[in-house]
């Protein structure tokens, strides 16, 4: 053993500027590496934290370092990658170390002393190896249900705690509570199985004849038969719902056959990702316009290039995509797989699952922490020359980009142009697709965005030759672009033809595609009911208290909410201002036209998709599973239902109102309008017919609405590019937002004052404001705005450090006590 006096910096949890040191006992030295995790105390008094080890070295510093309290892995479980990754978002993004690592670990692998700890659901099963310290954890959790780590501390008398929990966590013993208060509980599902003495072939054989006078019963014996392929080399396990719906029969009759000794039903954990469409389908056969593209894709790839794929909707990205994966398994590689949403998910792992089976696995924020430790776990043990790994594919959300991967040989980025890459609250305020092409070059892999409407930043860095370019103009099997059309809503107001929400023009193009059994999908970019309620007799609006913000009325639940804090109050009857009773609500969103569907067309069948209807983890799955099994004739739905969702037999979308979009304040709305537009008019007709496509706007000559009639985005892009170039944004200039908080609107003003004052001596008409945004205040604090803009030619690093130095400079000043001050690097 050394006896060399060992420090280890460490990052911690917590949003400081700094790493700190601390000493490590001797009888430890052999045990350090960098990733591995180790528990410290910070600051005063006694709390725990789970740190990760970033450098081992000998030097002490100059306070007097504390003693690390113990290790807790074997090997590391953040790899060189992840800390060269981490320590560029920190940088490029103006984040703290700890701010990184609370984005990119899972939470069960952050444990800290006020950690809340559960009994697992199947907690029994692990009970016989079990030590006497854990025992005790067990036993003390049985009495109080929950315990945090400082009281299990106490209970044991012992100051080190975190290898028990460790432990007791990988033996499924225990569980990490999580932030929304979900308790975990395994996915289990009901399989039947003969029972010991019936699965002897003899006796099998008696049985049958026995039941002879039973056919319900027989039928049932005979279905387990097959669906268990009893006599072929590889027999299955079988799902009791799978053999009652085989055989038409009840969960009573399989009951029978266990009464009588035949059949045992056994609970059995399954993975979150389903198991039955594992398969070694072979990749789908590109055509020769996907085949071109395949080509000149891998050719870019020689070059190291990042490479642009801007094919249009329903033309057969997602077969190239598959193309390029199977490649890179081949090589022993592992592949990543980026998407916008969530709701995207369930579509492309089933397509990718069909071809690849397990080998795909999912990340994103609605699996809890334990499954996300899981996954994790998986992608840290990946082996190049196994052939049996589990989750060589990642398939997920901007957070999978944190995986500890170590052998990357592709990243996907589907849907690059979405906003949603981008993480705004908490920090680090990362764009996913930005921080994709830093790992690619950290791992010397490829990358690939694909989009059917670049991002304007994207595109013009394919113009530049900075990316590689490729383009897919057609559909694949030659199917047409869908027929798009405006319908003018202010004619059709003033001529009092519309009816209800819809223009004659969509409501009769919506009765002719139910009279079809056609599919329809309707996009309207706000959730709840209505966004107003207003008294028609003093003008009184509802509004928030925490917020500046008018609460949105949602009839299902009948109440007023907030969609910024989640305030909520019951809809009231007469007025609080006035007390009359001539209480209306304006405007439309989801639930409204869901709503006026059932009135109009009373026989169809809707379902909406929203963050309202897809809280819950397997939400989206079940609506998706829903409209693809033709159980759903009309789709409502927010921006969840412009990304890459394919449907065979959807022949109309409609686009309620376009306005709201277009007249956004953001420099970006143009953009913005066009590709959530012609994202959705994409998932028109993507089979066999033509399908059509009805945009509602009270000013259908708006240029962007042509741009999307026309499916021009060439004319779109080059008339954002001359004013991104005459008014100083992106792509031609690069973006820091400073946002200053704090709960009185005139500390806001002292604070952002100073600040702007500094920033213009040094920065000069480079800076805009201090401005309040449209909504100054949200969760009961103002915010103040204050936008630099520097050339792309200037360096950003050395406007970063004045920025740095200026909030150094003053954050311990009289203006900005209790202000928080938040930078945000490429805001939009």
């Amino acid at each position: 053993m050394s006896r060399i006096t060992y420090f280890v910096d460490v990052v911690l949890p917590l949003p400081i500027p700094n790493l700190y040191s601390y000493r490590v006992p001797k009888e430890w030295n052999d045990e350090l590496e960098v990733g591995k995790r180790v528990i410290v105390q910070f600051g005063k008094g006694t709390k725990m934290y789970t740190a990760i080890i970033l450098k081992v070295h000998e030097t002490a510093p100059e306070y007097e370092a504390k003693y690390i309290e113990s290790i807790l892995d074997n090997a590391p479980i953040v790899n060189k990658y992840q800390l060269k990754l981490w320590k560029w978002i920190e940088s490029y993004y103006m984040a703290t170390p700890g701010d990184v690592m609370n984005a990119a670990l899972p939470s069960s692998l952050k444990l800290a002393s006020e950690t809340k700890i559960l009994l697992h659901a199947e907690y029994r099963d692990a009970m016989e190896g079990l030590s006497d310290n854990e025992y005790l954890i067990v036993e003390a959790l049985e009495v109080r249900n929950e315990l945090n780590l400082a009281e299990m501390a106490d209970i044991l008398g012992i100051k080190s705690i975190h290898r028990h929990i460790k432990r007791l966590i990988e033996k499924k013993a225990i569980v990490v509570e999580e932030e929304l208060k979900r308790r975990y509980k395994p996915k289990m599902e009901s399989y039947v199985k003969l029972s010991t003495e019936a699965n002897d072939e003899e006796r099998l054989k008696e049985i049958f004849d026995e039941l002879g006078n039973a056919p319900k019963q027989l039928e049932l014996l005979m279905g387990f038969i097959q669906l268990n392929q009893r006599y072929s080399s590889k027999p299955k396990a079988v799902k009791k719902l799978a053999l009652q719906k085989m055989t038409n029969t009840t969960a009573s009759a399989v009951n029978t056959l266990v009464k009588k000794g035949i059949f045992e039903v056994f609970e059995q954990e399954i993975n979150r990702i389903n198991i039955d469409e594992i398969g070694n389908q072979d990749a789908f056969k590109l055509n020769e316009n996907q085949l071109v593209a395949y080509n000149s894709i891998k050719t870019h790839f020689e070059e190291d290039k990042v490479t642009l794929l801007h094919g249009v909707t329903s033309s057969g990205k997602t077969e190239i995509f598959i193309q390029l994966i199977e490649e890179q398994l081949d090589k022993g590689k592992q592949v990543l797989y980026l998407l916008p949403e969530i709701a995207l998910t369930a579509q492309i792992v089933g397509r990718l699952r069909k071809v690849f089976g397990d080998k795909v696995g999912v990340y994103h924020s609605k699996y809890n922490e334990n499954e996300r430790v899981e996954v994790w776990n998986e992608v840290l043990n990946f082996t190049a020359n196994k052939n049996d790994d589990r989750f060589q594919i990642i398939l997920g959300a901007r957070s999978a980009l944190f995986l500890p991967y170590s052998n990357l040989g592709l990243i996907i980025v589907d849907e690059e142009h979405e906003s949603t890459f981008k993480q705004y609250d908490p920090a680090p305020r990362y764009q996913a697709r930005d921080a994709s092409i830093v790992l690619a070059k950290l791992h010397d892999a490829n990358v690939l965005l694909g989009s059917a409407t670049p991002s304007i930043e994207s595109y013009q860095n394919a113009k530049e030759g900075k990316f590689a370019l490729v383009e897919l103009f057609k559909r694949h099997g030659n199917v047409q672009m869908p027929e798009i059309l405006c319908a003018d809503i202010k004619d059709a107001t003033r001529k009092k033809k519309m009816k209800s929400l819809f223009s004659p023009l969509l409501f009769d193009a919506m009765e002719e595609a139910l009279e079809n059994k056609e599919q329809i999908i309707l996009f309207q970019n706000r959730r709840g009911y209505s966004p107003i309620m207003i008294c028609e007799t003093c003008g009184h609006t509802a509004g928030c208290k925490n917020c500046d913000v008018g609460l949105t009325y949602h009839k299902y639940k009948n109440v007023l909410n907030c969609h910024y804090c989640g305030y909520y109050i019951p809809m009231p009857n007469i007025c609080p201002a006035c007390g009359d009773t001539a209480i209306k609500v304006k405007g439309f969103g989801t639930e409204k036209i869901e709503e006026e569907i059932g009135i109009l067309f009373p026989d169809a069948k809707v379902a909406r998709m929203d963050l309202d209807t897809t809280r819950a983890k397997n939400a989206y799955h079940t609506i998706i599973s829903q409209f693809e099994n033709h159980e759903v004739d009309i789709l409502v739905g927010t921006q969840m239902v412009t990304k890459g969702l394919d449907f065979s037999n959807v022949s109309l979308v409609g686009v309620l109102n376009a306005d709201n979009m277009l007249h956004f304040p953001d420099f970006r709305s143009y953009e913005r309008s066009y590709q959530l537009m012609s994202q959705v008019a994409g998932r028109a007709g993507r089979k066999s017919k033509r399908g059509k496509v009805i945009i509602q706007s009270y000013n259908p000559d708006h240029q962007i609405i042509r741009n999307v009639i026309d499916n021009d985005y060439n004319t779109m892009f080059t008339n954002e590019i001359i004013d991104r170039r005459n008014f100083k944004y992106p792509p031609f200039y690069r973006l820091i937002q400073v946002t200053l908080r704090h709960r009185e609107i005139a500390a806001v003003n002292r604070a952002a004052d100073y600040l702007a004052r500094d920033m213009k001596a040094v920065f000069g008409n480079r800076v805009l404001g201090p401005e309040f945004p449209g909504i100054a205040k949200i969760r009961n604090s103002y915010h103040k705005k204050i936008i630099l803009k520097i050339e792309k030619k200037a360096s950003i690093q050395t406007a970063k450090e004045h920025l740095r130095n200026m909030y150094t400079n003053a954050v311990n000043l009289k203006e900005f006590k209790g202000v928080r001050v938040m930078f945000d690097v490429d805001p939009y």
